[in-house]
């Protein structure tokens, strides 16, 4: 039997909200997750599933239609439960796509980029108070953290502060958090003629959190690199993740 990710108390809170997003309830529902979980963890192929969580073309065709729809990450929003939103953090990670992850035969763009280390993605994440993540978004590598901000700043709850590094200093990015009623803790740029005086020093010590978070999820090595083709799959992935660290809370 090959090692599993789910306890009997992770499970009793996830099979009722697979359960709301119309997943039906097989008698092998828990192993195919089990085998999705799986992937996850290990990236190995789909076609080298043990067969204890069923026949791997089985497995890859639910989680495959579950992604196509956004199950998953209706899933992931609905284990974010009730988040401590006084501080948020925000930051992007570069992930090295493999070679066999490029040439999806689709018309739609599959964020993966040319950046400094090749074929890469990249995951925009807002963490919480306490280093869990509650909203990501995934682009190619090339993609500045300062362009994808806006439209995850967007979509947060109203906090006291957000916390970023200096890749994320410019005026309209200060103007739109303080137009959601939070301080920006973001330092300058070097060139900046207004300096840093009136940064919270304090609070930006605070930023490991989210860092600290794509390290927890980069333990999965099918989120550390991206072996899925399209957005949508991997997507789907990092949506998992994000909501297996939510489980234990």
């Amino acid at each position: 039997m090959p090692r599993l990710m789910l306890t009997d108390e992770h499970w009793s809170k996830l099979e009722p909200i697979l359960l709301q997003q119309g997943i039906y309830r097989k008698g092998n529902l828990r192993m195919t997750v089990e085998g999705i979980l799986h992937r996850m963890r290990t990236g190995c192929q789909w076609r080298d599933l043990p067969e204890a969580f069923g026949h791997w073309n089985t497995v890859y065709k639910r989680f495959n239609a579950w992604s196509a729809v956004g199950k998953l990450f209706a899933v992931f929003s609905a284990l974010v439960e009730d988040p401590d939103v006084e501080w948020l953090f925000i930051d992007g990670t570069y992930i090295n796509a493999h070679q066999h992850s490029a040439g999806a035969s689709t018309d739609e763009p599959e964020a993966i980029g040319k950046s400094r280390a090749g074929n890469t993605s990249k995951i925009h994440l807002v963490a919480d108070a306490y280093g869990l993540p509650i909203a990501f978004s995934l682009t190619g590598g090339e993609v500045h953290d300062s362009k994808e901000a806006p439209a995850l700043i967007a979509e947060l709850p109203s906090g006291d502060a957000l916390i970023a590094d200096k890749g994320y200093d410019s005026e309209p990015t200060r103007e739109q958090v303080e137009e959601q009623d939070m301080r920006s803790v973001i330092p300058r740029k070097r060139h900046s003629k207004k300096g840093n005086a009136n940064l919270d020093s304090g609070l930006y010590r605070y930023r490991h959190l989210v860092e600290n978070a794509f390290a927890r999820l980069k333990h999965y090595r099918g989120i550390a690199t991206r072996y899925d083709k399209l957005k949508r799959n991997y997507e789907s992935m990092v949506a998992l993740a994000c909501g297996v660290l939510w489980l234990s809370m």
